[in-house]
């Protein structure tokens, strides 16, 4: 008999719920006001959501409050004002009416270096509403848009000048496609006359910077450039997101347009898979794998992210008895305190992640790319494993990648409506689910102990990096955005900091050094109401802090919390590890706090533990961008290779002196 019964078919709903924002900016009410009912199970089952006595209780989850939108917080001076309505105007130049339609796309945000190769968008801009936020980098603006798409659900702006202006923005573009983020790079290119001519600043911008996004082109004549911008807001959000690149000459952006040249919102040329409910029969029969499994999985990435449906996979997770782990750097996706959520893959997982991976009998992976770093270097799905793959596009079978059992092509969102309907008409098998469940009690329980980052009895020299994260997680709001940066420093917030809501971090998958702090003003600006911090190290840090400037301009106030143990940790580690020279990762010191200070922000050090609940608590409370210099021991080389054992309370600095 099959785990779960053939039942009358029920398919999911073409719409899913829209997410309303009130008043105040925060989200609405769950527009679902009346609970579906729960699966028929044969026999009746409970399941205890309490965790064990040893793990603290999880948060409270209210009922009726759904996943934070992608949306502007409204009510606050900084909040951008909405664009003017698309009506026809007699004359506009092109750079106009490019700019009212990427604003009728929902662009509130265009983050640049001006450039003269495109004066003519800046005015257009200006004039349809979008804030126009100048940085003092072009890759600090591709990263900053980069983080604003995100959060906003929109495709925001960063712009560029000819070649020197897309080869830094290039940096944000790749970690906008690494992300499958739907964001917009506008590049002035050179005056059409002198392309070919060795013209100042001239490049190849399709073929060279614009390989590294979804898609690119380049603009030829005046209602082209139009239709160029249509077809690019179409590229970035069909399918799988991603950034495109769009290159428009300068001499371009001052011509006038005819008068019956209207203003046209974006609309996609062809229904997607986010448009369309999944097949019903591939649902079902991915269903039975799941529900006939006993070690099932599910591994849950920024798909389920991007369409809001975090809550309602732990509603399906519960229904099936499959704990929850998250994709790398997608900690976020469900609320950490759910018994069914077992952490988060790839670098600095904790212990039991990747045994569980391996040992699942099926895996639902939903919304995720399975990246090196996601699966261990290609260690998940592993070979035993039945997998059902569910994204905007699914993996076909490559090297080393064990082909799927079913590939549904679906929004994430629509495919767990459309698998939760299925499952209200079905019998699932009880004595199955709740095996099931008894095991994914003792696998959370296993990994409650293995996520502790916070032991060991350390008193200096610098701080605990682990006690940093416990004495975070008690100051921030649960809707606090937590941002970060790439490196070792990292590693001790992506095992133990407890994600309490969707939607509340940023880090990207690419890699790259230098992302955390313009995310985080990205951050500050969208959701001007929200606590917003950014993890950083010293390199990377030191990378983009000129934004400080921007963030102090702005009036925007995100705190940065930078780890410096003056040195690139990460390739340093890989050197020793390796058995080569250490050389080129030694850094010297800069005194961060003073640097902050004369960005205008404020600027902090702490050198010990106990100094950092009031510095932070006064930090937080300013209303000021804020720096805090945390001393750390190059000891900590990262939460694997700590200064101290967890199990050795007696370590102290001076016994790690002559340590190796």
């Amino acid at each position: 008999m099959d785990a779960i019964g053939r039942a009358e078919e029920v398919e999911a709903s073409a719409d899913v719920p829209a997410l309303t924002v009130d008043a105040t900016g925060e989200p609405a009410a769950d527009p679902e006001s009346a609970p579906a009912p729960e699966p028929e199970v044969e026999q009746e089952t409970t399941h205890d959501a309490d965790t064990s006595a040893s793990e603290p209780s999880p948060d409270p989850e209210p009922a009726p409050d759904p996943e934070p939108a992608p949306a502007i917080e409204s009510g606050s001076a900084e909040s951008p004002p909405s664009p003017p309505s698309a009506v026809e105007t007699p004359r506009r130049t092109v750079g106009q009416a490019i700019a009212e339609r990427l604003a009728a796309a929902g662009a509130r945000f265009a983050f640049t270096v001006p450039g003269e190769s495109f004066l003519g968008l800046l005015d257009g801009l200006e004039g349809a509403g979008v804030r126009i936020v100048a940085t003092r980098h072009e890759g600090g603006a591709a990263f900053m848009a980069a983080a604003a798409s995100r959060l906003m659900g929109k495709p925001q702006l960063c712009l560029g000048s000819r070649a020197v202006g897309a080869a830094n923005l290039a940096i944000g573009i790749h970690a906008a496609r690494a992300d499958s983020v739907a964001m917009v790079a506008v590049v002035g290119q050179v005056r059409r006359e002198h392309r070919g001519r060795e013209a100042f600043q001239e490049a190849d911008l399709v073929g060279s910077i614009g390989r590294l996004a979804k898609w690119a082109g380049e603009a030829d004549d005046p209602l082209g450039a139009l239709a160029l911008i249509d077809q690019a807001l179409a590229r970035a959000t069909e399918g799988r997101p991603g950034p495109v690149l769009v290159s428009v000459p300068e001499d371009l952006l001052d011509k006038m347009l005819p008068a019956s040249t209207g203003t046209s919102r974006h609309r996609s040329p062809l229904p997607t898979a986010a448009a369309l409910p999944p097949d019903p029969d591939a649902v079902r029969a991915a269903l039975r794998i799941l529900a006939s499994s006993k070690r099932g999985v599910i591994f849950a990435g920024g798909g389920v992210l991007a369409a809001n449906a975090g809550r309602r996979l732990l509603r399906l997770a519960d229904a099936l008895a499959l704990p929850v782990i998250a994709a790398w750097r997608r900690p976020d996706v469900v609320p950490n305190g759910h018994p069914l959520y077992l952490g988060m893959a790839g670098y600095a997982a904790p212990s039991t992640v990747l045994p569980r991976l391996l040992e699942a009998d099926a895996v639902l992976v939903i919304g995720c790319r399975l990246s090196e770093v996601t699966t261990f270097g290609y260690q998940v799905p592993a070979a035993g494993s039945r997998w059902v793959h569910v994204d905007m596009e699914p993996r076909a079978g490559s090297a080393g990648l064990p082909p799927a059992a079913i590939s549904i092509e679906s929004d994430a969102g629509r495919f767990v409506d459309a698998a939760y309907s299925i499952l209200r008409g079905a019998a699932i098998d009880a004595e199955s689910r709740a095996q099931r469940m008894a095991l994914a009690e003792e696998d959370r329980q296993a990994f409650t102990e293995a996520r502790v980052v916070d032991a060991g009895d350390w008193d200096g020299p610098g701080v605990h990096p682990g006690r940093v994260i416990t004495e975070l997680g008690k100051a921030l709001s649960p809707d606090a955005i937590l941002t970060t940066d790439a490196g070792n420093f990292g590693g001790w917030a992506a095992r133990g900091f407890r994600f309490r809501r969707a939607g509340t971090f940023l880090g990207p998958t690419s890699g790259a050094m230098g992302y955390g702090l313009p995310a985080a003003i990205a951050a500050s600006l969208a959701l001007p109401k929200r606590q917003v911090v950014a993890l950083t190290g010293d390199g990377g840090f030191a990378m983009t802090m000129v934004e400080l400037e921007t963030a102090v301009r702005e009036g925007v106030a995100p705190l940065v919390l930078v780890f410096d143990n003056q040195r690139y940790g990460t390739i340093s580690m890989h050197q020793e590890r390796e058995g080569r020279q250490v050389t080129g990762t030694l850094l010297g010191p800069i005194d961060f706090a003073a640097a902050a200070r004369a960005f205008g922000a404020d600027g902090h050090t702490v050198e010990r533990d106990e100094e950092l609940p009031d510095v932070l608590r006064d930090a937080l409370a300013s209303g000021r961008p804020s720096v805090i210099h945390l001393r750390l021991d190059p000891r900590w080389v990262s939460v694997d290779q700590p200064a101290i054992m967890p199990d050795s309370p007696g370590s102290s600095a001076s016994d790690m002196a002559s340590a190796p």
